[in-house]
């Protein structure tokens, strides 16, 4: 205040000096704003301790390493509420009761410097959780168990704990593949944009299983429709909604193929519109697809092909919601398990398990080309890439 009652009387031209020197520091806050934490989560099996932590600036392409943010036993799979306030992983082990099953463990985020501080820990209900997701308001945990073959909701309560297991569904059943689908294997579980139902990806049952999700009681409910099927032996392991909500794409594992989905939101239902391979013509090796994503823009579909080791970009139409190939690039490491594009669509991370590296790749906005940043990031066994945004 005395600073302005100082110069209330000056010149235009001071005047204007004091307004951007007022404005300084918002412009300030606004750059801090352009930042994001980004999460690493690891197996841990080779000498990883857990779950790693980044600070990256888009406007600049600035990556800070901020090292071990958790330990944690396997956290593959990570999901971040929409408060921005935890962070939970799905710990991928089979011994963590006496029944055999995995966990799920909810940390609380320091934004300054990243770290992660455990709040608890809660069974899955299932040996083997592999996928993990929050529901938009913040209630609920929804976690897929690939060992044990089912899906379970965990409440959350205000503080950002989880809490035992409100609805758990045992999938029973099997496919063609004698060695991969001899029982089922819930690879994902996800909320419909408008969360009224849960669609679980069971790879060991070549289904998209579809339930009735109540947020409020924490509850899922059979419905009819019960599953989508994709084809026999193609092994669905992750979906993914268009902004549209109108489409749903889901990624065939052991096909190496997407398929694209009609989504009726009022009937709860997907009806098979197409399916592409994942893989050039040309390609003749083992190859397994894992991560599915659709870019913030609606345009432009990708996925990850482990053994190909790439990034294969596809166009979206809209209306129609079918897929058109334009091209695929290089991971510039091996078995991509997952990818993640940051919040502005501007950023592909992909994490490259076997080479141990995290590669950042621009993504140009007109035509969905993926061009290397030239930044490597070095994480033994990276399975999962999560963004946290600082505004």
């Amino acid at each position: 205040m005395t600073f302005l009652r100082l110069f209330s009387s000056t010149t235009g031209s001071l005047q204007i000096f004091i307004l951007l020197a007022l404005c300084a520091p918002s412009t300030a806050l606004a750059a801090e704003r352009d930042a994001y934490l980004v999460y690493v989560g690891t197996y841990t099996e080779q000498g990883s301790k857990g779950i790693y932590a980044y600070r990256f600036k888009p406007a600049t392409e600035e990556v800070e390493a901020l090292g071990l943010a958790a330990e944690s036993r396997n956290p593959t799979f990570l999901a971040v509420h929409p408060n921005r306030r935890f962070l939970y992983a799905a710990n991928e082990i089979g011994d963590f009761d006496k029944a055999g099953a995995g966990a799920v463990s909810a940390f609380a985020i320091d934004r300054a410097t990243g770290k992660l501080t455990l709040l608890n820990q809660v069974s899955s209900r299932g040996g083997g959780p592999c996928y993990v997701t929050v529901d938009k308001g913040g209630r609920n945990a929804l976690v897929a168990n690939y060992g044990g073959g089912s899906v379970a909701v965990l409440p959350l309560k205000n503080d950002g704990r989880l809490d035992e297991a409100s609805a758990f569904v045992q999938h029973v059943g099997s496919s063609v593949n004698p060695e991969r689908q001899k029982g089922p294997h819930a690879h994902s579980i996800d909320l419909a944009p408008d969360h009224r139902f849960a669609l679980a990806a069971d790879l060991g049952l070549d289904q998209v299983l579809i339930y009735r999700f109540d947020g409020e009681k924490g509850t899922l409910a059979s419905h009819q429709p019960a599953s989508a099927r994709v084809a026999a032996g193609a092994g669905p392991r992750h979906l993914a909604f268009h902004p549209n909500s109108r489409f749903a794409y889901v990624i065939n594992e052991m096909a190496s193929t997407v398929s694209a989905f009609a989504y009726d939101a009022a009937a709860g239902s997907l009806r098979e519109l197409q399916t592409i391979s994942t893989l050039p013509a040309h390609f003749k090796g083992e190859n397994y697809t894992a991560e599915v994503v659709v870019h913030p823009s609606g345009r432009f579909l990708y996925g990850s092909n482990r053994g190909h080791d790439s990034i294969v970009v596809f166009a979206l139409d809209p209306d129609k919601g079918t897929v058109t190939y334009i091209e695929t690039v290089s991971t510039q490491g091996k078995w991509p398990r997952h990818f993640e594009i940051d919040p502005s669509g501007r950023y592909l991370w992909a994490a490259n398990q076997r080479s141990g590296t995290v590669v950042i790749f621009r993504i140009d906005p007109s035509s969905g080309h993926l061009t290397a940043a030239g930044q490597v990031l070095s994480v033994i066994s990276p399975a999962c890439v999560k963004f946290v945004g600082l505004d």
